[in-house]
């Protein structure tokens, strides 16, 4: 069996199943260890033992930690149910996590945070913590999700399907306005490459709107600074900003803020979520800005709160 042809096959199916970029890296990564793990042993002839055999080796030998093995389990469980459609005969149960609570920004913390980004970097990350957003789906916004008359924003999921709404800050309007126009002017530019076939639209959406390619409203409103040809399709195509974009720049404006934590996007979001709390808001609409698709994942946040949540005043305050 040649190594590249079962890839392949396993490629083709993460992306049938519309998983990120990223989980196709990770995944294809830990098939392949898990190939050579045992001598590039078609996984067909492989089952229960061999992958217990492969995890035991990664937490016992190897010492990686419980996420890492969490990964690696994964990646076997959907190469073996979605890939080969073969049912696992035993129960194989996720390494527990140590949990930790979110790490959260005061107000000052973001205002400095905020200060020392600039240009596209502040934009994105003002929406990350203004409108509660994840940086995948920061990444992935069009001018279409955009809706300047309501103040919202509407957050897709073409997995699984879903779509929700969250607020557009006041403040943030003018900059959305301007980043629109400067978006418009590079589609205009991009439109006159004879080999441009348009945004990159994942599958599903591509059959059901063909046609919108090139669509003024299906651009993104953060995209990558050039046309690449798609690696599936073969054709020129117009993708959205690597996560790493932002990520770089936010490390850099925490460490200049003089932030000892360490703060990331997904910290901007959860002091969303917190500062939210502080002001009153009941959970479950704290919840649906969110996508929270349960109430727990949101109940966590009443546990760090910086306001006083005893509601009691010192009596050396009254002296």
């Amino acid at each position: 069996m040649e190594r590249s042809d079962f890839l392949d096959e396993v490629r083709d199916v993460i992306r049938k199943s519309q998983l990120s970029e990223s989980t196709e890296k990770s995944y294809l990564d830990w098939v392949y260890r898990f190939m050579l793990f045992h001598s590039k042993k078609d996984p067909r002839q492989m089952g229960e033992d061999e992958i217990k055999e492969f995890l035991e080796d990664l937490q016992q030998k190897r010492k990686v930690a419980p996420a890492t093995q969490n990964q690696a389990l994964n990646a076997l469980l959907f190469l073996y149910k979605k890939v080969l459609h073969v049912s696992l005969d035993f129960e194989l149960k996720n390494t527990r996590l140590e949990k930790h609570l979110p790490l959260v920004l005061s107000r000052e913390e973001v205002k400095r945070v905020l200060a020392n980004l600039h240009g596209e970097f502040r934009l994105m990350a003002s929406l990350i913590y203004g409108s509660g957003l994840r940086l995948s789906e920061c990444m992935k916004l069009r001018i279409r999700d955009i809706d300047f008359d309501r103040k919202e924003i509407a957050v897709r999921s073409v997995k699984e399907g879903l779509e929700r709404h969250t607020i557009i800050p006041e403040i943030l309007i003018p900059m959305l306005m301007r980043q629109v126009e400067k978006i418009s002017l590079s589609h205009a530019e991009n439109l006159l490459e004879p080999e441009f076939s348009g945004t990159f639209i994942s599958d599903g959406t591509d059959e059901i709107n063909k046609g919108v390619f090139k669509d003024h409203a299906w651009q993104y409103l953060f995209p990558a600074r050039k046309l690449t040809t798609d690696p599936i399709t073969g054709k020129l195509t117009q993708h959205y900003h690597h996560e790493s974009y932002l990520q770089k720049a936010l490390k850099e404006a925490v460490i200049k803020a003089g932030i000892t934590i360490r703060a990331s996007c997904s910290t901007l979001r959860h002091s969303f979520a917190v500062h939210l709390l502080e002001d009153g808001y009941d959970m479950h609409t704290i919840q649906k800005l969110l996508g929270h698709k349960n109430i727990r994942s949101t109940l966590i946040y009443t546990h760090i709160q910086h306001k006083n949540r005893l509601h009691v005043i010192s009596p050396l305050d009254v002296l």
